[in-house]
């Protein structure tokens, strides 16, 4: 399982990204800003929504929600949304997760206006 710590220096990696921690004590990553759209948010409170959730393609989530380790993030998915949340191992590799954050980090990054995305220079 990745760490707050290697999971917050990951996304901060990535461009155009905000931090902002909300949700009571969840770590909220953000392209565009701090006003922008969420890709990825982590929970280390040891209670039920432990972990950390990404947006996912719809084949990702068919693919993903049933694994061990895996489901559809609470909250997200049950307002429809195509979220997945790493709870648990097995699930993914430190690899793997980076991976999807990555691909998360790009859907996101698509609900931005066009303009956005150039002042940015994500597009």
């Amino acid at each position: 399982m990745m760490t707050p710590d290697q999971f917050n220096e990951f996304c901060a990696s990535l461009p155009a990204t905000a931090y902002v921690m909300q949700w009571n004590g969840g770590h909220v990553w953000k392209v565009g800003g701090a006003k922008g759209k969420v890709f990825a948010v982590g929970w280390w409170d040891n209670g039920k929504n432990s972990g950390i959730t990404f947006k996912a393609s719809e084949i990702a989530y068919e693919v993903l929600r049933g694994q061990d380790g895996l489901r559809p993030a609470p909250y997200f998915a049950s307002r429809g949304m195509k979220w997945i949340q790493h709870y648990a191992e097995p699930g993914l590799s430190v690899a793997e997760l980076k991976g999807y954050l990555e691909t998360s980090h790009y859907l996101a990054s698509r609900n931005l206006t066009k303009k956005v995305r150039l002042d940015l220079n994500i597009d």
